[in-house]
């Protein structure tokens, strides 16, 4: 459950800003598409992999 305390007089915006920010920290809506279809271990290594060179290629830019 999630709580966000809201001060006197403070903007229903700014609260609901808070609320949302709290909300997509804890990762619900990202778990909730990761079940809704199955991915195979072998496909998920082999996105991970991509993942990883592709970071490397961006560090390599960089320097």
């Amino acid at each position: 459950m999630i709580v966000v305390p809201v001060k006197e007089g403070e903007n229903i915006e700014k609260a609901l800003k808070k609320f949302k920010r709290k909300f997509e920290k804890t990762g619900v809506v990202k778990e909730l598409r990761a079940r809704q279809q199955f991915d195979k271990p072998s496909v998920l290594k082999r996105l991970a992999m991509e993942r990883a060179v592709y970071v490397q290629q961006l560090h390599r830019v960089e320097d």
